[in-house]
This record gives C-alpha cells, structure tokens and sequence, in this order.
C-alpha cells in the first residue's frame, strides 16, 4: 500500500468517527421512535367514525411506519454522503495547505528545447527527445466551435513532425463536414500534419468514433492520445506541461487537466454550472489523485497512453460514459491516473437549461449503469488493493452516483414536503439541518467566490436532483432511455468574453409543450401545496419558507426563466 493511499485510508477512518460520534451526540443512532409509529393514534371504531378519523387511523399505523422507515434510510445515506464530502474536502485542502503538487508526488522534467523558443523546437537533436502524439478531436455537427478546437490543437508548442492532430467528424450535415474538412487542408497547407478522418455511420457516438481513430496506421506510431472535445481549447504549452509525468512514469496511463470556462458569468445558470464543476475538480478529482491514484477521466483536456488504453481494452460504447468506462477498466489493470489543476483547458458551459439536463441526465445515467456493470470486475480485479476496490464501489460509485442524488430528491423534496401533513413522522433536526449545513460549508469552502450565490445554487441542485434521480433509475434498470445520446449544442465564436449576453442558437417554434417542462411545474404545485398547508396547520414544524422557496425554484424552472439574462453575481 503507497503511503497517500495508505494516508486516504486513515482519514477516510477519522471522518467516519467524527460522524459517528456527531449522531450518537444528537442522538441520530435512536431507532426506537419507528418502534413508537403507528402504536398510537385513533381507532377507526372510535367515537365520531367519520373519513377523517378513518385517515388519521391509516395515517398513522400505515403511512407513517412507511415513511419512518423511508426516513431512516435517508438519514443513514446523509452521513454516508457527508463523510464523503468531508473526507474529500479534508484531503483536497491538505495538499493545497502542503503544496503537495503532482511534481512532487510524481517524476517531472521540462523536454529538451523546453524554454518558449520556437526554433528550438523545430531543431532536430531537440526534436529526438519528444515523443510522437496525436491529438484526437471528435466532432458532431459542430458548427459554431469547429474552427476554436481545430485552431487550438493547431497551434501547440511542439515540434511538427513529432505531432499529429487527429479531426474525427461523424457530422451528418454534408454543409458542415465541407468546412470541418476544409478548415483541416488549410491547417495543413500551413505545415500541421493534421488528419482529417470520417466513418460509414456514428455507431458507438464518441466512443465509436475515438476507436475508428485508433486503427490507423499513423495513430499506432503514437505513444501518447491527447483528447479535446470539440469546445475545448488548450493553451499552447499544454503538452509540455502534461507529457512528461507520462514520459517519466511509466506507470501513469492519464493526465488530466482542469477546465475553465468563457462564457461562466454570462447567466445565473453558467455561474451555478461553474460551482458545481469547480467542486469537481478542486474536491474530487484533487482528492482522487492525491489519494488512491484514481479518479474519473473527464473525457476531455486529458493525455492518455496508448499502450494503457490498449490494455483496458480500447473504447467501448456500451454506455454514455465511456471516459469513465475507460478510467475504471484502465485502474483495473493497476495503472494510475494524474490531476494537473495549473493545467486549464477553456471550454463552454451550456448556455440553456435544456442542454444542461440532457447533458447531466447523460453523465448521471451513464455513469449508473456503468455501476451496474463493473460492480463484479471491480470486485475480482486482481491488479489493485482492497482499500481500492472499496474506494472505486462505495465512494466513487454508490455514494456520487446513487446515494446522492437520492437524498437529495426524495429527503428534501418528498419526505419533508409529505411530513408536513403526517405529524407522525418524526424528523431529526440533525438530519434536516445540520447536514444540508454541512454540505454547504464544504461545497463553499473551496469556492469562497461563489459563496454569495450558494442559495440559488441549493435552490437550483434541488430541482437537478429530479432529473439526476431519473438518470440513475433509468441508468442502473436499464430502461429504454439509459443509452440514448444527445450532443450539447455550442455557441462557440458567439460567446464575447466582454459581453455579458448570451446568444442562443436559433429554435425552431415549439409547442406549449416542449416550451414548458411540465414535470417541474407539477412539483412545484405540490411543493406550494405542502408550503401552505404547512402555514395554516404548521403544528410542530414550520417548513413552509423553504418548501416555497423550493416551489419557486421549479416554478421558474419550468418556465426555462433561466440560462439566456446577463449575470449581475
């Protein structure tokens, strides 16, 4: 066991024990109250004997049992997924605290010629020294982007025989694959070996497309695959900074770099997407790394070895994830991964609350069934340790994908809401409270820029938690949605970094319908409905300002009031 896996570990032990100790304190490991349920309560014989003494009957020794039940399992999924948020922000802070980088935890050194010089890199003896690499940019009808991703990739720092930039267009529209290809033979004209390359069909989408690239001959020269989606925009010295951890590690497969985004003030819903990406990568992925090694490709801004892409397998299209079908199969096999946060790739945020759903329903379905199906090889993989194998299934897995998203729709937008009319059922103030507090602070900890827009963000991941509950449902049952694909639409060149607005790309009319997103709407009925019953009979508890709140939040959500209006945060 390495000694930062080994470190994780006994963190991971400590914050386990501090949340244990917090819910004997508040007394949250008390179960007898589920006991107590459903033993009182009016008889349906009793005097009166009308509907309403018949409900409160049922209420209490039917209803109320149930949700008990449902109440506890809620409670004991919050301390699993505060541990873990703790435990994560723990160890993210600690290497920012330690200044424990990735050049200290892993061999580096600057490639010969590496000191801005162009001339230098074209000079031959320097040139022996860099490894060939291709750069892969998939590509689906990207008509507002193609140019910035193309252009970037064009121009890194390295030298020109040594690199190859790979264009993978699975475009439907013969207009856009004209100027994708077009705009390679001009790159090409101006010395860049770039590879303009298509396929019979999209089969496998991404996936499908990233393998197709692979079996040329030209690609299997390359030691190492750099991947850009086609928004993504790397700075020049983008390979230089991240090659040699692959160079000098040769038990390293990834390199992963952080994103950044040009368009993240231009709405409320960019800024809200960038705090919850950037808890990402300064928590998660910092954590990961640091840690066990482990953490999931992004599927973008990153550098693989082809040789590790290989031994896992190569690119498989069996769910929508298939960055992170490739991370954990690759871990598998015992190699480990790097996150490089100095290193930022610009990228876009999308700019419409639809994209945004069909984008994290993709992440969150994927990333379920993907659960599904890797649960027995993680189990029996030979080439990694225990604790790893706990980490990857309880933490990565069963907490990010699952539990979260769980406890966060139906705790807060079911059981609190419902309790509210079943006086019965009993809710832990620690539950209800100090948790969701918990998790705020940690989130805001490492975000303290985004500190005053932390309400509109609880606001709005309460409204995501619907569709990410869905995702994973539909990911883990595999129901007939769990594979379907839907690119994000870009605004690329439309986005002015001095210009707050943000222009949408032109809609087809549409009928009421698909203008208004009628599950939000529903919930928002039966939110303002639990809200004002609460104000008149509040009895014990009085949710009613945040379960108006909430309402509010799918109200204006369902109106897509959201995503187009120039952020004044």
């Amino acid at each position: 066991m390495e000694p930062g896996e080994a470190a994780g570990a006994l963190l991971f032990v400590l914050a386990v024990a501090a949340a244990v100790a917090a819910a004997v304190a508040t007394g949250a490991v008390n179960f007898t109250y589920l006991a107590t349920v459903g033993s009182v309560g009016p008889s349906p014989t009793s005097s009166g004997g009308g509907w309403l003494e018949a409900w409160a009957w049922v209420r209490s020794r039917a209803v109320a049992p149930a949700m008990q039940a449902a109440v506890w399992a809620c409670m004991v999924m919050s301390v699993m997924l505060v541990v873990e948020a703790a435990y994560n922000c723990a160890v993210s802070i600690g290497v920012k605290l330690l200044g424990w980088k990735p050049e200290r935890r892993f061999k580096w050194e600057p490639l010969a010629g590496d000191d801005g010089d162009e001339e230098k890199l074209g000079d031959a003896a320097a040139a022996a020294a860099y490894p060939m690499v291709m750069v892969q940019i998939p590509m689906y009808n990207e008509l507002e982007v193609y140019k910035l991703s193309i252009g970037a990739a064009c121009e890194l720092k390295w030298p020109e025989e040594k690199l190859i930039v790979q264009v993978l267009d699975d475009s439907t529209d013969p207009s856009i694959k004209n100027l994708v290809k077009k705009e390679c033979e001009s790159w090409a004209s101006k010395g860049v070996n770039v590879k303009y390359a298509t396929r019979n069909g999209h089969k496998g989408f991404k996936a499908g497309a990233l393998k197709k690239g692979m079996e040329w001959d030209y690609a299997k020269q390359c030691e190492y695959i750099a991947l850009f989606d086609a928004d993504y925009q790397p700075e020049p010295d983008f390979l230089l900074r991240t090659v040699p951890f692959l160079m000098h590690n040769s038990n390293v497969a990834l390199v992963q770099a952080r994103w950044v985004f040009v368009n993240d003030r231009a709405s409320l819903l960019t800024r809200i997407q960038k705090t919850f990406l950037d808890y990402h990568f300064k928590v998660e992925q910092e954590a990961g790394s640091a840690t066990f090694s482990f953490f999931s490709f992004n599927g973008t801004a990153g550098v693989w070895r082809r040789e590790a892409i290989n031994d896992a397998g190569g690119w498989k299209d069996r769910t929508t994830v298939e960055d992170m079908d490739l991370a954990v199969r690759a871990t598998l096999k015992g190699w480990k991964f790097v996150y490089v946060g100095d290193v930022k790739v610009k990228s876009e945020l999308p700019s419409t609350y639809e994209a945004y759903c069909r984008q994290q329903f993709r992440w969150a379905c994927g990333s379920a069934n993907l659960f599904r199906k890797m649960t027995w090889e993680v189990l029996v993989a030979k080439q990694v340790s225990p604790l790893k194998k706990f980490y990857m299934i309880y933490s990565f897995f069963l907490v990010r994908r699952v539990v979260a998203p769980t406890v966060a729709f139906v705790l807060y937008n079911i059981i609190i809401p419902l309790s509210v009319m079943i006086p019965e059922v009993f809710l832990p103030v620690w539950g209800v409270a100090y948790i969701p507090t918990a998790l705020t602070v940690v989130t805001a900890i490492r975000n303290p820029e985004n500190l005053h827009i932390m309400p509109l963000w609880i606001l709005f991941e309460g409204v995501m938690s619907m569709h990410r509950l869905k995702a994973a449902v539909a990911g883990l049952l595999e129901l007939p949605e769990f594979n379907q694909w839907i690119v994000t639409q870009k605004v690329g060149n439309h986005v002015a970094e001095e210009n707050c607005e943000v222009p949408l790309l032109q809609k087809a009319r549409k009928g009421f319908r698909n203008r208004v997103n009628v599950p939000e709407i529903g919930f928002s009925v039966f939110l303002f409905t639990c809200a004002s019953y609460n104000l008149v009979f509040h009895g014990k508890t009085s949710y009613f300002i945040n379960l108006y709140l909430q309402g509010l939040a799918f109200f204006l959500l369902g109106l897509n009031c959201i995503g187009t209006s120039c952020c004044c945060f």
